[in-house]
């Protein structure tokens, strides 16, 4: 993922850049909606783009016109929901664009669609529909970014799919080869987004108990739960 300048047909790249405008609207929407209720979680939105940054702009050559990498969008994703997600994956990859010459201008929607769209989605997805099985925190937020790693992949794969089908096999062809290419590197990597992103959340659990009670990844019987007094007290 990261796709290259020029790298779509103009055609693909009108159409992913349309189908990804609504949720970038809506997406910056929210965010400018939780900053002014909620202005102490800034320094936490922060983190959360510096985080997609920095792990996305990690660059490992996968196929011809694209790279492999983490993305950092579960950890967000959780955080603060994926129509957040969308503004700050978008503002990630055009500055990545522009000052690293990773993606490009022209197919920056379709790199904000499987980036900041649908893998901010997937990984929330996931992450919600294991805390309502019951499952622990750290595992549903490993599970979380995982599934926003690799769903970015499988996007990527239909996009080029779509984008240039083999010529003997078509787009099913295509798509195979593509997402058999992108698997080698991408699941290793999506299985170390997911252990580091449970390291972060590790950390957000000892030092931001109050605001992760308020975001509703922790309840608030947990972030709140005063130690037992000692037997035969008095209270009033």
């Amino acid at each position: 993922m990261h796709i290259a300048e020029g790298f779509l047909p103009p055609a693909h790249a009108v159409a992913w850049g349309v189908a990804s405008a609504p949720f970038v609207v809506h997406g910056a929407r929210s965010l400018i909606r939780e900053v002014r209720e909620h202005p102490e979680s800034t320094l936490l939105l922060g983190a959360s783009g510096a985080f997609t940054f920095v792990l996305s702009a990690l660059k490992l050559p996968s196929v011809t016109g694209s790279c492999s990498h983490p993305t950092g969008t579960g950890l967000g994703a959780i955080l603060f929901r994926p129509p957040v997600m969308a503004v700050l994956g978008t503002i990630t990859l055009l500055f990545q664009a522009l000052l690293l010459a990773h993606g490009g201008l022209t197919t920056l929607g379709a790199n904000v669609f499987s980036m900041a769209v649908v893998g901010p989605w997937a990984g929330y997805g996931v992450y919600r529909v294991l805390r309502r099985s019951g499952a622990p925190l750290m595992a549903a937020v490993f599970c979380g970014a995982f599934a926003a790693d690799l769903s970015t992949y499988c996007v990527t794969s239909v996009q080029l799919a779509l984008a240039f089908p083999d010529p003997g096999s078509g787009f099913p062809g295509a798509l195979a080869k593509f997402g058999s290419i992108f698997a080698v590197t991408q699941i290793p990597l999506a299985v170390s987004e997911g252990l580091l992103t449970v390291l972060v959340m590790r950390m957000l659990v000892r030092s931001s108990k109050g605001e992760l009670t308020r975001l509703g990844v922790l309840a608030a019987s947990v972030a709140g739960r005063k130690p037992a007094e000692p037997a035969g007290t008095v209270t009033r």
